[in-house]
């Protein structure tokens, strides 16, 4: 798969690809509010990046978004890594990609990184985060600071009671994706925002989960908003009041949706979604009290 690297101020942005195909959801699935007919009527630019007519399956990807600013590393999110026990969730179970192949590929050891951002707690975004070592899991950046949302970290912690929509398809990713890191001492918990350096910060975005966040990057003219989950296909920019399959706060979702969109449009600013393919990131227009695509990123499409 490819790397593909754009210039935003100055800061760089790079797209690592883990994964790009289908998880077995179907629109409906997927969008359980969305009408099938929408997704005809506007088939002719879903078809094929984002939706597949002729199977009703809308394709994903997993990716991690590498930023170069004042001199350190930073990757937003981490997939779903390899060798994951995930019995309720077998789409990333015993994955064997070559993401460090490509993220080699993109100029980064891991050795090299500063900071990993966990947007959130889910199985998708934190999986590279260690890496098997033996019978052991250990951090795979064993250099970087992992910036985890307290309210997430404490929603997840099996040592409070988790009342989470499908607390199952969680299984082990505590175990062994996120408290491998906090007891090397790598974890930095944050609340409210918190400051990366002068071009990045970090602020709640609630509602996918309660501790979901976003990267909030402002350099020179340009503006862009790494959002994670709050967005899984560019349908939802013509209606953001779908939501997926997997908020767990319907309404929040809605809200915080509305809210970051309205932020982008209102400032130019491109989205960078966790899971889009096709080129994977865009920037959007008011049109109404709606959003629409303005004009796609320059990352190769996927």
């Amino acid at each position: 798969m490819q790397v593909s690297t754009i210039e935003l101020g100055k800061v760089t942005v790079t797209r690592v690809v883990e994964f790009r195909g289908s998880v077995g959801l179907t629109s409906r699935e997927f969008f359980p509010e969305s009408p099938g007919q929408l997704w005809r009527q506007n088939s002719s630019w879903l078809s094929p990046d984002f939706w597949n007519p002729d199977t009703d399956i809308v394709p994903v990807a997993l990716q991690t978004w590498v930023l170069r600013s004042e001199g350190k590393i930073i990757l937003i999110d981490t997939g779903a890594g390899n060798d994951k026990f995930r019995p309720y969730a077998k789409m990333w179970q015993y994955m064997d990609t070559g993401f460090l192949s490509r993220l080699s590929r993109a100029g980064v050891q891991p050795e090299d990184v500063d900071i990993v951002v966990n947007t959130h707690l889910h199985n998708d975004h934190v999986g590279w985060n260690t890496r098997r070592e033996g019978r052991d899991w250990v951090p795979t950046f064993p250099n970087a600071t992992y910036l985890i949302p307290e309210i997430e970290f404490g929603f997840w912690n099996p040592e409070h009671p988790i009342i989470a929509k499908d607390p199952k398809a969680s299984q082990n990713v505590w175990e062994d994706s996120v408290l491998p890191v906090h007891e090397a001492g790598l974890v930095k918990l944050w609340d409210g925002t918190h400051t990366i350096d002068s071009s990045l910060a970090l602020e709640l975005a609630p509602g996918h989960t309660p501790g979901s966040s976003v990267v909030q990057l402002q350099s020179g003219t340009d503006r862009a908003m790494f959002i994670g989950d709050l967005l899984h296909t560019p349908l939802q920019l013509e209606h953001p009041e779908f939501n997926s399959c997997f908020e767990e706060d319907e309404k929040q979702a809605r809200t915080t949706r509305r809210r970051v969109l309205e932020w982008a449009a209102d400032h130019k600013a491109l989205l960078l979604p966790a899971h889009l393919p096709g080129h994977g990131a865009a920037e959007i227009a008011r049109d109404g009290s709606y959003f629409k695509l303005k004009e796609w990123a320059g990352f190769s499409r996927i």
